[in-house]
């Protein structure tokens, strides 16, 4: 790590004052104890990696909530996929950079997910930052959860319908909202299925409801939740016994599914034939590597043919969540595997991290301004790759930690 209160930083080809005005700002993040240090894996993503500086560590830090990283099945197709393939797209799709893999990746995800179509992107961040912009103008309104993540509120900045924040799922303030707005000629109501600073569910059946009342289009960011909610892991709709009936469903490939390459939109035809000809986070980026589509397919046909690993993530999460409140700690409630701890300052929250690291668990600090201020938490996230005894490891270590902090 650079110490940068000892950093010479006149040799540098950047700008001397722009330079020493970041160095300065750095300085400061390491005196408050807020500055970030990027950790590195020697290996593949699952319930237990090694780091560079720490060794073997139990990972609680990973989307890979249905533990297919590493499974044989997903990392073969990848491997194929890149034979077949080859690296990568090397253009934008409508010019020269789709292959038929793309098409069958985007038919067998809306299959999955009960939509007559879906597009790739190269994340879930350019499907949000890509969403808005091409199908709502200045006659619209877009209302928001006071919560939703950062990629749904810079997409929304980049659309010029009129914007609504309500309050964190408070649904007076969301009817409210759309009643301000029944001038307008759509109204969209955008919300993550699951927090994922939070774990908390949106409460779906009550927006839909909504939605429908006030002739809104329900838009849902269901990142977190693909993979992880329903019977089969299909997602907050399927969680709710509203699978299908979702307007338009941004996700990823990057979590539950394998952590892939890639985002995706899945709607209607007309929608996702729309932005095909007008999302600028589609037209002007390469698609997804062909191999990163290939795990995918891989990723979701493995899924379905093994319900029985959504199953152990919620037993994982049931496991760990119980125990955890018996040690003391009062996580925010919840039913995902995003299992937040508040502990009020970023720089306590980074500090009980780094000396978990110490104690062998991979769990990371969040502060300001990721989450509002004197809301910094840890935040453990359970696999299905996770064993009884991996738990009971990461359990060991927040004990001995939290008490020597004196967070219990």
């Amino acid at each position: 790590m650079v110490l940068y209160e000892e950093a010479d930083v006149s040799g540098s080809v950047v700008n001397g004052g722009f330079n020493r005005r970041l160095a300065g700002e750095l300085a400061e993040m390491q005196e408050q104890g807020v500055y970030k240090t990027l950790l590195h894996i020697m290996g593949m993503q699952g319930a237990v990696v090694e780091l560079e500086e720490f060794g073997e560590t139990v990972n609680l830090c990973s989307n890979n909530y249905v533990g297919l990283c590493d499974v044989p099945e997903v990392v073969e197709a990848v491997r194929e996929g890149a034979t077949r393939y080859g690296a990568g797209t090397a253009s934008v799709r409508f010019i020269c950079g789709t292959w038929a893999i793309h098409r069958e990746l985007e038919d067998r995800i809306a299959d999955f997910l009960e939509t007559e179509a879906s597009i790739t992107y190269t994340s879930c961040w350019n499907a949000n930052g890509g969403l808005f912009a091409p199908l709502l103008t200045d006659e619209d309104a877009l209302i928001s959860d006071a919560l939703n993540h950062a990629s749904i509120i810079d997409g929304i900045r980049l659309c010029k319908a009129e914007r609504h924040v309500y309050k964190h799922m408070d649904m007076d303030a969301l009817e409210d909202a759309l009643k301000k707005t029944m001038d307008k000629r759509h109204r969209m109501v955008m919300t993550d299925g699951v927090f994922s600073m939070e774990g908390e569910i949106a409460p779906l059946p009550v927006i839909r409801e909504l939605c429908d009342r006030y002739d809104a289009v329900l838009t849902v960011d269901d990142s977190h939740a693909t993979g992880v909610l329903g019977d089969t892991g299909r997602g907050t709709p399927e969680h709710f016994g509203m699978h299908g009936e979702v307007d338009i469903i941004t996700s990823t490939l990057g979590k539950a599914l394998g952590g892939m390459a890639g985002g995706f939109t899945a709607s209607s035809r007309p929608v996702v034939d729309y932005l095909v000809q007008r999302s600028r986070t589609q037209l002007f980026t390469n698609a997804i590597p062909p191999y990163s589509a290939c795990g995918a397919m891989a990723a979701i046909d493995y899924l379905e043919a093994h319900p029985e690993r959504v199953q152990k993530l919620r037993d994982n999460t049931d496991y760990f969540r119980r125990n955890l409140v018996g040690l003391g700690f009062n996580p925010i409630e919840g039913d995902t595997p995003i299992v937040p701890v508040i502990i009020g300052e970023t720089a306590a929250a980074m500090r009980m991290s780094r000396e978990l690291l110490d104690e062998g668990v991979f769990v990371i600090g969040f502060g300001f301004p990721v989450v509002p201020k004197g809301e910094a938490r840890i935040r453990c996230q359970v696999s299905a790759a996770h064993e009884i005894g991996h738990l009971d490891r990461a359990l060991a270590a927040l004990d001995k930690v939290g008490k020597r902090l004196g967070v219990i």
